[in-house]
């Protein structure tokens, strides 16, 4: 009755995101899947996606949930009305979230990736 689903959107769905908006974003999602589930980057566009498409309030009964969470994200990113830039500017943000949080909980052993957004080795040095 009820689909695979997750509690948050998961990182092994990531590379289903390709191909739903523009170049810019499919650049985004490459450099994403270059790191694993441990690494900045992963992390923070997860967070962005929990943020977009509500997955702290999704219930397991809701539609959205029967549906799984693939559907879901496919759904909320066509949907969005904004820009790409606009998307990445988000991303961006959560970024400097999960390093801030990464600088002051080392315990969760978040790895900052080796690739990255320009400017990035500047902040993953403060």
């Amino acid at each position: 009755m009820y689909t695979d689903n997750e509690i948050m959107f998961p990182h092994h769905l990531i590379p289903m995101l390709r191909r739903l908006r523009g170049p810019a974003w499919d650049d985004l999602i490459d450099r994403v899947m270059q790191g694993d589930a441990h690494h900045d980057e992963p992390i923070a566009l997860i967070l962005m996606l929990v943020r977009l498409n509500g997955c702290i309030a999704c219930e397991t009964d809701s539609y959205r949930a029967m549906k799984g969470c693939a559907a879901c994200a496919a759904q909320t990113l066509r949907r969005y009305k904004g820009s790409d830039d606009e998307l990445l500017a988000l991303f961006e943000t959560a970024l400097s979230e999960v390093r801030a949080f990464a600088r002051t909980h080392r315990e969760f052993h978040i790895d900052p990736m080796t690739v990255g957004s320009p400017g990035a080795a500047a902040e993953r040095t403060a």
